[in-house]
């Protein structure tokens, strides 16, 4: 059995679907899990069970990983985003899980400019001392996070950012679940590191001169400082502290390591990643 830890967010939302997609049955654990099972199409119901727990009680985690030899591990980013991913891995463990497979960062090293990641490193040295068998998905950036672009193009024909002409690699989030399902069903694959990117990196002006083909008028780049995007994203965005800081140290770190598309989705699937353009033209309606 493969159990989703993190069903109800984005990626742990597609990593199911590719899952059915693929005929392999799966758990997802939720705090709700009724709401959870309300939210899949019919195709993915028919092969998840929806069970509850929750990462910050260890004994609703050991209840829901019986009988499960397999987890796929994600967790939203936050204050307690460690702490709650390491009673799922030892829970896990504790329950005769044999695979797990990490969405962790493309930078998780102790001294990573960018405290999420910093905090992954943590979470895969405790997965190290463990000897569980890991496989280790590095995603970059999300194409579903440039939806937070959009009140801003769709009010004043602007994006906001910090990069300056860095370009930064996007990968939609459904890419990364049929990643995930690829490792979860070829056991062959797993025990490595993947990073996940799609086919191009693109800078801020590049991802502006996009939007203005796609919506047939001009949008334009306005290039911030850090502390000026991060009271942009605080002030006007409405996010809440960690998170603005965390966009920010993302989009620095795209600035002093530079970002190239790899390979290794294709690898995995067999197929391309989705493009960008794909993804805006899929979502233009939030940007109009």
């Amino acid at each position: 059995m493969i159990v989703i830890m993190g069903a109800g967010g984005a990626t742990g939302g597609a990593t199911l679907r590719s899952l059915a997609a693929l005929g392999a049955p799966s758990r997802a654990l939720s705090r709700n899990p009724a709401r959870l099972a309300a939210a899949l199409d019919d195709r993915t119901l028919t092969r998840t069970e929806t069970v509850p727990a929750d990462a910050a009680d260890p004994g609703s985690l050991r209840t829901a990983f019986r009988g499960a030899h397999q987890l796929f591990l994600t967790m939203a980013n936050g204050p307690q985003q460690v702490q709650h991913e390491l009673n799922a891995i030892e829970a896990a463990v504790a329950c005769g899980v044999e695979h797990i497979v990490k969405v962790s960062a493309p930078a998780a090293e102790p001294g990573s400019p960018v405290a999420v990641s910093r905090g992954h490193h943590l979470i895969e040295e405790h997965l190290q001392a463990l000897r569980v068998r890991t496989t280790v998905l590095r995603p970059y950036a999300f194409m579903q996070k440039l939806l937070l672009l959009a009140p801003g193009v769709a009010a004043g024909s602007v994006v906001h950012g910090a990069m300056g002409r860095a370009r930064c690699n996007y990968v939609d989030v459904r890419d990364i679940g049929d990643a995930a399902a690829e490792i979860l069903t070829r056991p062959e694959l797993a025990g490595r590191s993947y990073p996940l990117t799609g086919g191009r990196a693109y800078s801020h002006p590049e991802l502006a001169a996009l939007l203005s083909e796609l919506l047939d008028r001009p949008i334009r780049y306005l290039d911030l400082t850090p502390a000026e995007l991060h009271a942009h994203l605080v002030d006007r965005a409405g996010m809440p502290d960690w998170l603005a800081t965390h966009v920010v140290e993302i989009q620095q770190l795209a600035v002093v390591r530079k970002e190239v598309p790899d390979d290794a989705f294709a690898h995995l699937t067999g197929r391309a990643p989705r493009t960008l353009e794909a993804f805006l033209g899929e979502h233009l309606h939030h940007f109009r």
